[in-house]
């Protein structure tokens, strides 16, 4: 039993913690008329809505130690209520917060989410004359799953393979990466601290 309330407690203080993410915005309102023990997770998906855009359902559901049933019913509510909206990609439904993001920058999301993708979009910038069988050895993977990842990015026009691989629009991509980087792996956060020297501004 004692077991059991740990695993209660640890999933109330989760959902706090995402909830007090959007405290400050009117995702607070939504965790505050569903009484009993759930009272915070409406507030703690929008939380982590907002944190982690692009995230996918599954991703969402574990992270807040919440059931497929609430966790579906609390984002159904959401996105009637125009706080989160959602975009089919492929075999995943993303969520990001509503009216924040351009259709460009939610494709760009979806793929920082995927660890493959990100990788090869973190290795472009950071390398931009950096071939297909250099991708594979740097994340370690084979070839033909760079081809794959590559046709996918050029597919969504985030990607030029006219001469070599070319991203074409990198300071969108660097800008989401750095912007959320704590949402990503490690490379993330290594190339946010590199960023200064990636992109250089010409203001006129």
């Amino acid at each position: 039993m004692g077991r059991d309330g740990d695993v209660d407690e640890d999933k109330r203080d989760t959902l706090r913690r995402f909830a007090a993410l959007g405290a400050a915005s009117p995702f607070a309102r939504f965790g505050e008329d569903n009484g009993g023990s759930d009272s915070d997770a409406p507030g703690a998906i929008a939380g982590y809505v907002s944190a982690h855009p692009g995230t996918h359902f599954s991703k969402l559901r574990d992270d807040l130690k919440l059931g497929t049933g609430e966790t579906q019913h609390h984002l159904h509510r959401l996105e009637n209520e125009n706080v989160v909206t959602s975009r089919k990609d492929g075999d995943y439904r993303r969520y990001f917060p509503a009216e924040q993001f351009s259709e460009t920058e939610q494709v760009v999301l979806g793929f920082l989410r995927r660890e493959t993708a990100r990788g090869m979009l973190v290795t472009l910038l950071r390398t931009p004359e950096v071939t297909a069988a250099e991708l594979a050895d740097e994340l370690g993977v084979s070839r033909p799953t760079v081809s794959n990842y590559a046709g996918d990015l050029e597919a969504a026009g985030l990607l030029s393979r006219t001469d070599g691989y070319a991203i074409t629009n990198p300071e969108t991509v660097l800008t989401l990466l750095v912007r959320y980087a704590d949402s990503f792996g490690d490379d993330a956060a290594a190339l946010a601290s590199e960023a200064d020297s990636l992109v250089r501004y010409d203001p006129e």
